[in-house]
């Protein structure tokens, strides 16, 4: 094995353009020579240094000769000792092949495991998940690197790129997306359960696509939909492990530096570019209008979450959905709510949803879970469910909720309009089972109006009466004083709908 080492501390600009007027940001690269015949291996090293101003992505360019069968990268930085309070040294890593990696490359695009994996192999049978199989194209690669956080003294990272070399005698990947029917679980028209933010060991999960499979059947579950940080390698693979009895929907959380937006129902092998921030909305439109042309939804997640990137800023009207309720309840789970509900309020209605965003196998799948009411268990139909907001959202299969109003003759339902005078009024009515020690709430446009607590028995019905003059649109809450799963935030949501409107239509 021959090795080089290249030691690199002072980071250049180089030209190529990410998008308008951006420049991509690179650090001295490596060429690989021709092997001799016989040679086996060869690795070279670059090292160098990060500074608290740096841009969010650089590139090492990797120049690949011919006859090499696999790829491996293992890259480390240091995480000095910081004050309480400061940012440290946090990473990410990906990979690009020599058919480009310009922002929106999709054929260039060959990886990605964030900050969650050392290293990575590539090669024309098999990848590490987060990474796609495929040959070893010579040409100029690119590992990308992403320096998340960096501490006050600076990130000193180290790159070590190996070839091998030879002739690759496996059998090529193929891929084996999961089947677009669930047939056992399809009950045409029906309300049914689903999980659409998720993670395997694809991106930063510690489950596999098998496990995750058994936990949302076991949750009795319908649909989920694995959403892997920026990769979309488990779409080409879920059919390995899919069941007759839970569709699997493709997904992919994209994950900027300013907020996460999971794309969910696309097409198999659907990747969609991150490297861009909200200063950039041209950008964030021209991926959320890739993800609209391949017929799937855009996701605004965790609004509120309490961590650098992930708080959601980019524009709620381009958004399809948004996650106000993500794992346990959390007080970041209440803001959501009250944001959201704000937004309603102001006339600016997006259809609510809530997912567990389940990582390791101590986090509860379908905590918390969305229930949509689709013409059949289809992609299609679920997805048409959740635009329209014909949706209410669960803490487990336990909760049960039917929420309608009627009047004049008419009755409406969840993400429906009850069309209706201004001086009818209307019985607004909730019947839930498996909600003991609850409290079961409508909300209007002016808050709470009328609350009732459940019996042990966990069953009730609960009616109040409103009219369009007063109450735009209502809708229900169905939680738990003392708290709920996995939390001790008081007065937990165990359940919530989406509103059903009164009145005429230019009224609401």
């Amino acid at each position: 094995m021959s090795t080089g080492e290249l030691n690199r501390r002072n980071l250049f600009r180089a030209g190529g353009v990410v998008a308008a007027g951006a420049a991509m940001s690179m650090v001295p690269g490596v060429s690989f020579a021709v092997p001799a015949p016989g040679a086996g291996q060869q690795t070279k090293t670059v090292t160098g240094t990060f500074r608290p101003d740096v841009p969010d992505w650089y590139y090492l360019p990797v120049d690949v000769p011919r006859g090499v069968k696999r790829l491996d990268v293992v890259y480390s930085y240091d995480k000095p000792l910081v004050p309480a309070g400061t940012r440290g040294n946090a990473c990410d890593i990906g990979m690009f092949g020599p058919e480009g990696h310009e922002l929106g490359t999709r054929r260039g695009f060959r990886g990605w495991s964030g900050g969650f994996r050392d290293r990575f192999s590539i090669s024309a049978a098999e990848a590490t998940p987060g990474y796609l199989a495929g040959p070893i194209t010579p040409g100029r690669w690119h590992v990308i690197l992403g320096p998340y956080t960096v501490a006050p003294q600076g990130l000193n990272y180290r790159v070590d790129i190996t070839l091998t070399f030879g002739r690759d005698t496996s059998k090529p990947f193929r891929p084996n997306p999961a089947p677009e029917t669930a047939p056992a679980r399809d009950r045409g028209r029906s309300w049914y359960r689903g999980d659409s933010h998720l993670h395997t060991v694809h991106s930063d999960g510690k489950r596999t696509p098998e496990q995750l499979v058994a936990d949302a059947r076991a949750a009795g579950l319908d649909f989920i939909v694995p959403t892997e940080h920026n990769t979309s390698s488990s779409q080409l693979v879920w059919g390995e492990h899919a069941t007759a009895d839970l569709l699997i929907l493709n997904g992919e959380e994209v994950t900027t530096r300013s907020g996460h937006w999971p794309a969910i129902g696309v097409p198999a092998g659907t990747w969609i570019d991150w490297r861009y921030r909200a200063s950039d909305p041209r950008d964030f439109r021209r991926f959320t209008d890739q993800v609209h042309r391949a017929g799937g939804l855009v996701t605004a997640a965790h609004p509120f979450a309490n961590c650098f990137g992930c708080t959601y800023e980019f524009a709620y009207e381009i958004a399809d959905l948004v996650e106000v309720w993500n794992g346990p309840w959390t007080a970041d789970d209440e803001a959501s709510v009250t944001h959201w509900d704000g937004l309603l309020r102001g006339g600016r209605w997006i259809p609510a949803i809530g997912d567990s965003d389940a990582h390791n196998p101590d986090h509860t799948v379908a905590l918390p879970h969305t229930v949509v009411q689709a013409d059949r268990l289809g992609r299609a139909e679920l997805l048409a469910g959740l635009k329209a907001g014909r949706s209410w959202l669960a803490e487990s299969n336990d909760v049960q909720l039917d929420f309608s109003v009627s009047g004049a003759g008419r009755t409406a339902g969840i993400g429906g309009r009850l069309v209706a005078g201004i001086g009818t009024p209307i019985e607004v009515r909730a019947v839930v089972h498996g909600v003991p020690g609850t409290t079961v709430t409508f909300l209007d446009q002016l808050g709470p109006e009328h609350s009732e607590t459940v019996p042990e028995s966990g069953a009730a019905t609960v009616t109040w009466t409103t009219y369009p003059r007063y109450s735009r649109w209502v809708r229900v809450e169905v939680r738990r004083p003392s708290g709920g799963p996995k939390t001790t935030t008081p007065n937990a949501m165990v359940a919530m709908s989406n509103p059903i409107f009164l009145g005429a239509a230019d009224a609401g």
